[in-house]
């Protein structure tokens, strides 16, 4: 298990007061409170990120309050990062799990495992990455919350209680989480199943455990300008037209997908691999077709190919042409 440094271990609590404006440009109607120090399990910050008020909102009310937040959305549109991103501004310790089908109970709570003490081998309790973090000042997040497999989620729910207390039958122990312990989670879904086909692996929540999470909140696809200002302070050589009708092309497809003509849709996360891709191949329309294109129902490339024209004006040439 990761093991805090000195450093890190400086202060258990936040102690300095930061602007809320200054730091994710919102307004806020209470005090922000933030490490001084960072320590190794602090994100990275990301200049070019663009901060959602309502979600940032939420989140920092997580950290602030210690409330259990969830926040649901289609894909690439930063939940995940949302979370990584408050919790670097405010220097807040921050480990991500990703819930997929492999991430066991033992996975999660810890396990029995055989080591060697003074030359002798003998059987030691080893914590997962919950009871760690339960007792220190870390922000766990639940990726892929709507995909975690049914013991897993139990193990959750009982943390999601208001006191939080994670009973360890291995050890008959009781942790009571530290003063500074927050928890998230992300969730394609909003614990009532996939209903649009896009995300194969993900289930029903159990209600009981959704009931448990304080703040729900839904974080949607940036505006046209908002996503243009993040391509272009990601890549500042972009071209500022060529940049703009990328994201309309992503709109395009996203228009299409609510509208029932396409099944798969471009993420900001996509036209990002876009633009770094064209830079790549030296081709706008080679990296389209490498970057999303390949990734759609053959049926549905021409609809794809029409938004393309739309945008920049010149016909997708044919597979066998190139």
């Amino acid at each position: 298990m990761p093991t805090p440094s000195s450093k890190s271990a400086q202060t258990e609590t936040p102690e300095k007061t930061v602007d809320p404006k200054k730091l994710f440009g919102i307004e806020c109607p209470w005090p922000i409170k933030a490490f001084t120090e960072p320590s190794e399990f602090v994100p990275p910050v990301d200049d070019a990120y663009c901060f959602d008020a309502v979600t940032t909102r939420a989140i920092l009310a997580g950290f602030m309050f210690n409330r259990r937040v969830l926040i649901q959305g289609l894909h690439g549109t930063g939940k995940s990062t949302h979370i990584e991103q408050v919790a670097a501004r405010l220097n807040w310790p921050c480990v991500r799990i990703n819930l997929d089908s492999h991430i066991s109970r033992v996975d999660l709570v810890g396990k029995d495992a055989i080591t060697l003490k003074d030359g002798k081998q003998i059987t030691e309790f080893k914590e997962g990455l919950l009871p760690w973090s339960l007792q220190h000042p870390v922000a766990l997040v639940f990726d892929e919350y709507d995909a975690g497999r049914p013991d897993v989620m139990f193990v959750i729910q009982r943390v999601l209680e208001g006191e939080g207390r994670l009973t360890l039958l291995e050890q008959n122990r009781v942790i009571r989480p530290h003063p500074s312990f927050r928890l998230f989670a992300t969730a394609n879904t909003i614990g009532l199943g996939d209903t649009t086909g896009l995300y194969h692996g993900t289930q029903q929540i159990n209600q009981g455990q959704m009931d448990r999470w304080n703040i729900v909140t839904t974080l949607n696809y940036l505006g046209l300008e908002q996503e243009m200002e993040i391509v272009l302070k990601k890549y500042p050589k972009t071209d500022k037209a060529e940049a703009k009708a990328m994201v309309q092309v992503a709109e395009l497809t996203r228009a299409g997908f609510r509208a029932g003509d396409v099944s798969t849709l471009m993420s900001p996360r996509t036209v990002l691999a876009w633009v770094e891709n064209t830079g790549i191949f030296g081709n706008r329309e080679e990296a389209f077709r490498v970057t999303f294109l390949n990734k759609c129902d053959e049926l549905e490339r021409p609809a794809v190919a029409e938004y393309y024209q739309r945008c920049f004006g010149v016909d997708l040439a044919p597979a066998d042409e190139r």
